[in-house]
């Protein structure tokens, strides 16, 4: 059954990887697929009667979701991206992009440039209120139009994202696991807030999608990167 089926909303990581879940997992030993899908069917669709033999099942079907989605990801030859944040970084005051988008957009580009084809990059986000949504579109827009980098980019990038509903498009979810799992169980360089160990087999995962490029001069460039003040130069 489709995860919104089961929960009647949607299943983000943070439902799906909770400490809990991991502490349900090993409850009990581990079910074969079969029993697993069984029990894992009768809490979801009869949760009055939660025994520890469906609670462990479930939990045990969710770790197992989301290994599954990080390997078919990986298999299918997909790379990923991420800004990473500390809650307490500089924020601008300006209306202009933040750091965060910008150095997205340079390593995206980066992997477009690297392909044979050279096809043309979407933006996809998920789509947050309809306010939320324009500030960025036009932000987005003066990127690529207003900056030299943008414009560059922009001829790779397609320069107008597109916004869609998580819970409709599997991939937006997919990014989610992935920016979970970075925030709280991988750890780079300048990354200090203490991690969840249970998340370790997870996060190798994540790893192993990361964008990497070897440039002619010897220098590794890298999909995942710590941003600790997201202003402008000038701002600064």
């Amino acid at each position: 059954m489709r995860l919104f089926e089961a929960y009647g909303s949607e299943a983000k990581a943070q439902k799906l990887l909770k400490k809990k879940v991991f502490k349900h997992s090993e409850q009990m030993d581990v079910f074969c697929t079969k029993t697993r899908t069984i029990l894992s069917r009768e809490i979801l669709t009869h949760g009055g009667d939660p025994s520890r033999a469906r609670l462990s099942a479930l939990a045990q079907a969710k770790l197992a979701y989301v290994e599954a989605a990080l390997e078919l990801s990986h298999l299918a030859g997909a790379v990923a991206f991420a800004s990473i944040v500390p809650r307490n970084a500089p924020r601008p005051q300006t209306g202009m992009l933040r750091k965060d988008y910008a150095y997205l957009f340079e390593r995206f580009f980066y992997f477009l440039n690297s392909q044979p084809d050279r096809s043309m990059g979407y933006l996809i986000f998920d789509e947050l209120d309809k306010s939320a949504s324009h500030v960025l579109l036009s932000q987005v827009a003066q990127y690529f139009v207003r900056t030299n980098n943008g414009r560059v980019r922009s001829r790779l990038i397609i320069p107008e994202p597109f916004f869609v509903h998580s819970d409709l498009t599997t991939m937006i979810q997919v990014a989610d696991l992935i920016a979970y799992i970075l925030s709280w169980g991988v750890r780079l360089k300048g990354m200090v807030e203490p991690k969840r160990n249970e998340l370790s087999k997870l996060a190798d995962q994540v790893m192993k999608l990361r964008f990497t490029q070897e440039t002619h001069g010897g220098h590794t460039k890298y999909g995942y990167k710590v941003i600790k003040d997201l202003r402008s130069l000038d701002e600064k």
